[in-house]
């Protein structure tokens, strides 16, 4: 056969090839295209078909798995789809989408409801084409579609949600009038699911109505009347899963949140009508509406359960032999939620504390666990924040640690419900110092405390009350100035008639101390590296980091216990926290992110102090590295910003009520990290960004800080960058300088011996020497150079023998420079008297470095 009838009838078999698979007969086409490409490979029309073919057999592969799945029952092949549209991976070849979805949609025979409901579910995440679809169907037959897409499932039903509020109408819909009428159209049809039976069970309709309200109350709120209020507040029943009663919450919060007055007035009648009705059922609806939302609505609800007669009248009501175990339940979780209210926690104190210490003594369930966190409440927390004596054999030192020891067992011995109830009342009862004491010397609490966190959703409320505890557990007492302490004793005065309180010896520095001192020896580093790995990278919250920067900050206030923080992984916690405050500071700045922030550097700062920064960040691969440790301590210099646990009132700012502990103890670590060699890179990121801001702090009036500020000054001028700083020539070299000169003479040794040194290091530069030359004196105008001079002289004379040698160092710098400025200093240094001076500290001297530097200046002076 000739070349010219290959290509003939390679052509012929490709289009049929394509032929027989759109057919369905990919065999056959198959064979035929292996024919083809046989005859002529390289031609056009055999490479097309090829590709045609190819992306034919794409396509039909997620059909073929959706048409076995719906007509055929197949559920792997279901799943396989399922895989398919999961994978970000896979791409849909064009049309398949919006095929796959018309064919699950009108789906009668498939098998698993699960899959299906994923599949539809992942089609209208994924593809736009699939939402238009939708969109399409809602606005041509609404009802209909969405009951089809409600009833198929959860997936489905929020993918049905999300298409409704995609604002971006011109993606999905004609125009955003026909968004709003649909949407507002199927916030009722959900409203109208929820109201079929009264209650939602599996959340379905509560979620579409939750996210809805969520996005665009205001619009929405007005299709909402008192009966559909009652109907979703009814869900917030105990009786119902955790799912379903958030979700009703969070509508009811929403809703309230723009109706304003006449939602907290359904609010009022909802509890009020159904507590007057004083049946089982309806009780439970009332307290257990009040309970989900005294949170949002403290003062709504408080004012109800205030109400003169309602909480002396819960105890008869309650030991009826009518009333179920669930109504005590929900009313022990309205009391519950109730003591965040000052008034109410002493309301339930004074009239329902026999009952609840009977319940928590006899209830054999969960109630036991509600009733005790109650009484952690009230007895742990006073309105006045008093301190309870443990020794009191009765009253409310000797009930609250009964209290303690009920909870202890249940976290001990209980199941995860009791570890939840137990470990919140426990976090209460911890802010006072008996119970904090109680709980530290218990072994097999801490060790279970510490124990490797749950990463289940359930134990969320778990980890915050653990470290909610271990905060108090190592929180010192704040110290007062002296200007808080005068205004405490002028309250005092004010309050003669009552008896002072007098700050409870258990909660001194010695005794934290000793707290922090186990904490630490148990892993409670360990233990917070390991929760922020497995949990909060998962479950993100801010609130729950800034309170492990917090707990970091107080375990670092002791030298001592630094190195255990670092071998535990602490340094490297810190930097992760501030890194993520910063970032969310960046997108969206709140206060609390501010301070977790500040804390973070805080600690990280507080620990750096005394450490090696060859050991900390030498150590190789999963050792932090030093510049990752530069933006938290260089923050605390560019906003000196009050860190919550500062506990030095000297460093409390006259002129504001600023707290500069954070900034000084960042100027120690820096200046303690760029005494090692391997970390000059931290030295020119010092320089290059804050250079400015340190030298500001030279002029700062808190004596502490200025000390600190010229500490690091005088380690900068180890590296070339810092001595470029104060010797290059320039005008702001020559200020700053001046201001060392300044620092030589004042009061404060260690600022004397830090400015001696940083000049003894520049002087040997001619920059340095010029500026100390041109500093003259006001009664001294014409003699040039006698000032600066006069100053260097002064360390020559100080009492401390470390100056003394720095000072005779600057004046042999200076003498033995050659040229122009040799000659000035020289000059200015015999008018000053100093080779008298020299000769004085020499006669005075035994130390060999000071004698030899001053002969060897003596020596160019007397030439």
């Amino acid at each position: 056969m000739s070349e010219t009838q290959n290509q003939d009838r390679a052509i012929q078999l490709a289009r049929h090839a394509v032929e027989l698979i759109a057919a369905g007969k990919a065999e056959d086409g198959s064979r035929a295209l292996r024919e083809a490409g046989a005859l002529a490979p390289e031609h056009p029309d055999v490479k097309a078909a090829f590709y045609v073919i190819q992306e034919q057999q794409e396509v039909n592969v997620f059909l073929q798995l959706c048409h076995r799945f719906c007509n055929d029952g197949d559920v792997n092949a279901g799943r396989e789809a399922l895989r398919c549209c999961k994978s970000e991976k896979y791409v849909f070849p064009s049309g398949t989408p919006e095929s796959g979805f018309r064919l699950l949609l009108d789906a009668k025979n498939a098998a698993d409801g699960d899959t299906r409901d994923g599949l539809i579910a992942g089609l209208l995440h994924r593809c736009v084409a699939v939402r238009i679809d939708l969109a399409r169907r809602l606005q041509k037959s609404e009802a209909v579609t969405f009951q089809t897409v409600y009833a198929i499932g959860d997936g489905s039903a929020n993918g049905l949600t999300a298409v409704v509020l995609d604002h971006e109408a011109w993606r999905v819909w004609s125009d955003e009038c026909s968004r709003e009428v649909c949407e507002k159209d199927v916030f009722q049809l959900f409203v109208a699911k929820l109201m079929e039976s009264g209650h939602d069970h599996d959340g379905r309709s509560l979620k579409g109505i939750a996210r809805l309200l969520a996005v665009d109350a205001k619009k929405l709120a007005t299709l909402m009347d008192e009966e559909t209020f009652d109907t979703i507040l009814s869900s917030t029943d105990v009786r119902l899963d955790i799912d379903v009663k958030s979700q009703a919450t969070l509508a009811i919060a929403k809703y309230v949140e723009v109706s304003g007055k006449a939602g907290e007035e359904m609010l009022s009648r909802f509890i009020t009508s159904r507590v007057s009705q004083a049946t089982s059922s309806k009780l439970i609806y009332a307290f257990s509406a009040a309970a989900a939302m005294f949170p949002i609505l403290p003062s709504v609800v408080a004012g109800l359960l205030l109400t003169e007669g309602f909480v002396p009248s819960l105890v008869p009501l309650l030991t009826k032999k009518i009333m179920s175990k669930t109504v005590e339940q929900a009313a022990l979780e309205m009391l519950s939620a109730a003591c965040i209210d000052g008034a109410c926690r002493e309301a339930i104190s004074v009239h329902l504390t026999p009952w609840l210490q009977e319940f928590m003594r006899n209830a054999n369930d969960e109630r036991a666990g509600h009733a005790a966190v109650i009484l952690a409440k009230t007895k742990g927390v006073t309105n006045g924040q008093k301190n309870l004596d443990p020794q009191e054999q009765h009253g409310d030192g000797k009930a609250l640690l009964d209290v303690v020891a009920t909870l202890q067992h249940m976290y001990l011995d209980g199941g995860d419900v009791d570890v939840r109830h137990s470990i919140e009342g426990l976090a209460y009862s911890s802010m006072q110092p008996s119970v904090k004491e109680k709980l530290v010397a218990d072994k097999n609490f801490i060790r279970k405390l510490l124990e490797s966190p749950n990463v289940d959703a359930a134990e969320v409320t778990t980890i915050f009350g653990t470290l909610s505890l271990l905060d108090n557990l190592t929180r010192y007492r704040p110290a007062l100035s002296e200007e808080q302490k005068r205004m405490a004793q002028l309250k005092a005065y004010a309050n003669a008639s009552k008896p002072a309180t007098q700050p409870d010896p258990l909660d001194d520095d010695d005794r934290v101390s000793k707290r922090c001192k186990v904490l630490l020896d148990a892993g409670t580093v360990d233990f917070l590296v390991r929760l922020n790995r497995f949990f909060l990278t998962q479950r993100p919250s801010q609130t729950s980091t800034n309170i492990i920067a917090s707990i970091l900050l107080s375990l670092s206030t002791k030298p001592e216990t630094r190195g255990i923080i670092t071998q535990q992984g602490g340094i490297s916690l810190l930097i992760l926290i501030h890194e993520q405050a910063r970032n969310k500071t960046k997108s969206s700045a709140t206060d609390l992110a501010l301070k977790t922030q500040q804390t973070a550097a805080h600690a990280l700062a507080r620990i750096l102090i005394s450490l090696d920064p060859a050991l900390v960040f030498g150590g190789g691969a999963g050792s932090p590295q030093v510049m990752s440790a530069m933006p938290p301590l260089l923050s605390l210099l560019n906003d000196p910003s009050t860190a919550e646990n500062s506990n030095t009132p000297v460093f409390a700012d006259t002129n504001s009520s600023r707290d500069l502990l954070p900034t000084f103890e960042s100027l120690l670590a820096l200046t303690n990290i760029v005494s090692s060699p391997d970390t000059h890179p931290a030295a020119g990121e010092i320089i290059r960004t804050s250079y400015p801001v340190v030298e500001d702090l030279l002029l700062s009036s808190n004596i502490h800080l200025q000390r600190a500020a010229t500490q690091l000054i005088c380690n900068l001028c180890t590296m070339p960058e810092g001595i470029q700083q104060l010797a290059d020539g320039s005008k702001g070299a020559a200020k700053r300088i001046h201001i060392l000169l300044a620092l030589a003479d004042v009061e404060d040794q260690g600022t004397r011996q830090a400015a001696g040194g940083a000049l003894a290091m520049v002087t040997e530069f001619e920059g340095a020497a010029q500026a100390i030359l041109d500093r003259r004196g006001t009664s001294n105008e014409g003699e040039e150079g006698v000032k600066g001079v006069e100053a260097l002289l002064g360390l020559c004379q100080d009492e401390d023998a470390g100056v003394v040698h720095r000072g005779v160092v600057c004046v042999r710098n200076m003498v033995v420079l050659e040229g122009p400025v040799g000659v000035r200093a020289k000059d200015a240094v015999k008018e000053a008297g100093g080779v008298q001076t020299l000769q004085q500290v020499l006669r005075g001297s035994k130390d060999r470095a000071v004698l030899e530097v001053g002969v060897e200046a003596l020596k160019v002076l007397m030439d």
